[in-house]
């Protein structure tokens, strides 16, 4: 009986070891094996303003390096770091209403530091992809993240230490949840600005995201969110809101020449937890054309807004709405109706963009100023781009909350 017992021991041993060197081998391949990204973006920025402060100029370099692991039962990781480097004299305010100097210029906010920008675990199975750690989280093709973004603009991109899982175990389905501990901002580490509550870079917050997408309908995508996002900071408690909203965008084609693309949205945002904000409503209502690569649409966008509170989308990729000149980075107090024309199409392989807005707010109805912007970009051999941006903006003597701001960008970048 002991021979037996011992045999059966050895036996044991003989099969585990493999199997233990096997699981050992799968691990370190997994670790080994992975993917190395990088990414260098330099950019050239000037802003005029018609106020007292001097026009900024900033030639800054965004750098990224990132490993993702291969895959092991499932498991990965993903780590990248991001620096942002000023070059030359530092002729710009990098961080408005922040404690870093140099308020005598316009903004431009873009402060040079060097930080983790993502690192998580992850998990794919059970048709889901589950996230742990500081990531990049976003619902919608870039850049129009309009509640929830990477602010992918700015040389220091948002992100989120979060919990984050997307399921697709329904047909034509997916659901997406996250929750938000900290923002980490564009502003980076050791950068502190009391008027967004941020403390070292970082926003503490007890967020949870809901979205869900569906794509059966013949008509398009029906998308429904709802974003409870509660401020941990005493300065921006009272931000905290509930958001609730639905949206429809999709395309039907007429010809093979011709397609009509049409987005309706609606949500409705009130206070949460420590917020005091009254209710507020959110419309968005498109219409427009594609025609053999080119693209033509009228929009129409209102955040409704009281004098006192108004729709917010802290969170978003604010930069991509209501004009690139980022007048209205953050709602006016008074609401803001925006409607506005744009053309996107290729000429000689670039891809050209040109948005007109007409603003007006939404207590009062005072004329807000209108704004030109303009984009000419190209990308090369998949990994090089350049481009050129403009934007102009107009203010109007009604509304004397901002002042006639043009902006220049010049920049290249190279993605591996």
């Amino acid at each position: 009986m002991k021979k037996i017992t011992f045999l059966a021991a050895a036996i044991g041993i003989l099969v585990a070891a493999p199997t233990t060197t096997m699981a050992e081998d799968s691990f370190t391949e997994a670790l080994t094996s992975g993917k190395v990204s990088f990414s260098a973006r330099a950019r050239y920025e000037s802003v005029s303003q018609d106020n007292t402060r001097k026009d900024a100029d900033a030639f800054t370099l965004r750098t990224t390096l990132g490993y993702k692991t291969g895959d092991f039962h499932g498991f990965g990781a993903f780590i990248e770091f991001e620096d942002v480097t000023e070059l030359g004299s530092e002729s710009y305010d990098s961080n408005p209403s922040g404690t870093d100097g140099n308020n005598d210029y316009s903004v431009v906010a873009d402060p040079d530091g060097t930080e983790v920008n993502q690192a998580f675990l992850s998990y794919n199975g059970f048709n889901t992809e589950f996230k742990l750690g500081r990531q990049e989280i976003t619902y919608r093709g870039a850049p129009f993240h309009r509640y929830i973004g990477n602010i992918l603009w700015r040389q220091n991109h948002q992100t989120f230490d979060a919990f984050s899982f997307t399921n697709s175990s329904f047909d034509k389905t997916k659901i997406n949840y996250a929750y938000i501990n900290k923002v980490n901002s564009i502003f980076g580490n050791g950068h502190d600005n009391g008027l967004f509550g941020i403390e070292d870079g970082v926003i503490d917050m007890d967020s949870h995201l809901v979205n869900i997408q569906y794509t059966g309908l013949p008509i398009g995508k029906l998308e429904g969110y709802g974003y409870l996002l509660e401020y941990e900071s005493e300065v921006y408690k009272t931000k905290s809101s509930k958001t609730l909203g639905l949206r429809l965008n999709g395309a039907q084609a007429v010809n093979d020449d011709w397609k009509v693309v049409y987005t309706a949205e609606y949500a409705k945002q009130d206070d949460y937890k420590s917020g005091t904000m009254d209710d507020q409503n959110y419309y968005l209502a498109e219409l427009g054309a594609k025609y053999k690569g080119w693209l033509a649409k009228v929009s129409y966008e209102m955040q409704q807004g009281d004098g006192t509170d108004s729709f917010k989308t802290l969170l978003g990729t604010n930069h991509a709405f209501q004009g690139w000149a980022d007048m209205f980075l953050s709602t006016p107090a008074q609401g803001l109706e925006d409607i506005y024309f744009t053309v996107v199409g290729n000429v000689l392989g670039a891809k050209l963009v040109a948005v007109y807005h007409d603003f007006e707010t939404d207590k009062g109805g005072l004329d807000a100023g209108d704004e030109l912007d303009l984009l000419l970009q190209k990308t090369f051999k998949k990994h090089y781009t350049v481009g050129i941006k403009y934007s102009d903006y107009n203010a109007d003597d009604e509304y004397a909350a901002t002042v006639d701001t043009e902006k220049f960008w010049l920049y290249g970048q190279v993605k591996f």
